[in-house]
């Protein structure tokens, strides 16, 4: 469920825009305007605003958010502004192609392939292809470690069927095949990529099911006692996206914070921009109950300013 909150009154897309441009004009700008207004437009109200701006000034207004803003404001502000798919491709690039990347960096290549849908996966994809002339799964090739590659190539290349049909049989053997490859700590076994990769979401939901039944322990918990680095943790990410993709996020959120003078800005932005309109308040939910407080109450505690609110309008803070 989102958190985004909507104005009772949505003014239309060329008010917003003339207010907008005002804002964004000389050398001061003024931030709080460009939060209240685009804080609180969902994805459609955006792509309006985005083309009326562009036919009353000829301009791209995400071209002069980027001319104007700075910071992590302006990173936050811009992926906002970018459709989903084209967001997601962003977010994809970066990782990447980041110097001395780390694996928490790399989890966004797994919530793009198994925390949405096929066909957005398949989008994000397409956008990848248009920005940057070449393809998610030769970009994953040439910059990550040949340790992950199998799995992650595997991730991105899949179209799985998003019917909900099981076939608990399967699901039992297959169950016993990851158990058998884990427990030789074989996480990059090929039945172990066959299955994470192909199978449907809801067999895979089975399938772990079938995994703490048959062992009397979560899937995951045994990765994680298994020991295998950075392939566990991307593992580990994989099923918890499929089985709980609120979760997920939450502990993103926790991690990004945990510690001021080290905070992950880059996870704590991803996180609130790609699921304000999706999940937000499962996440929210799932978040107080691992750490008893609430994200509201984080996100006032460690950011400030005008980009305090704007995550704050996200995440769905009273207008």
């Amino acid at each position: 469920m989102a958190s985004l909150r909507l104005p009772d009154s949505i003014p239309s897309p060329a008010q917003d825009s003339e207010r907008l441009s005002l804002a964004l004009q000389g050398r001061g700008v003024d931030e709080k305007v460009i939060v209240w207004i685009l804080g609180h437009r969902n994805a459609i109200q955006r792509k309006q605003i985005k083309d009326t701006y562009q036919q009353l000034y000829k301009e791209s207004i995400i071209h002069r958010l980027e001319s104007k803003l700075s910071g992590v404001l302006k990173t936050a502000m811009i992926l906002w502004m970018n459709e989903a798919p084209e967001r997601d491709a962003i977010l994809a690039n970066k990782a990447l192609k980041k110097k001395g990347k780390k694996i928490n960096q790399l989890q966004v290549l797994v919530e793009i392939a198994c925390a949405s849908s096929p066909d957005h996966l398949m989008a994000v994809k397409q956008a990848y292809c248009s920005l940057y002339e070449c393809s998610l799964e030769e970009d994953i090739t040439s910059n990550i470690s040949t340790s992950l590659q199998k799995l992650l190539v595997g991730l991105v290349s899949s179209y799985r069927h998003d019917r909900e049909l099981v076939d608990f049989n399967l699901a039992k053997s297959e169950a016993a095949k990851l158990h058998e490859a884990i427990e030789k700590k074989q996480l990059d076994h090929d039945d172990v990529v066959w299955i994470l990769t192909t199978r449907n979401f809801f067999q895979l939901r089975a399938t772990f099911v079938c995994y703490k039944q048959s062992y009397e322990v979560a899937i995951d918990q045994t990765i994680n006692s298994s020991g295998n680095g950075d392939l566990g943790s991307i593992l580990r990410g994989v099923i918890l996206c499929i089985v709980s993709p609120e979760k997920h996020f939450a502990e993103v959120i926790k991690a990004s914070t945990v510690r001021y003078w080290t905070k992950d800005e880059d996870s704590l932005v991803r996180a609130i921009v790609t699921r304000a309109e999706i999940d937000m308040t499962k996440i929210k939910g799932e978040y107080f109950k691992m750490n008893n407080t609430s994200l509201d109450d984080v996100v006032t505690r460690d950011t400030s300013g005008v980009y305090k609110s704007f995550l704050m309008a996200l995440i769905g803070a009273k207008i």
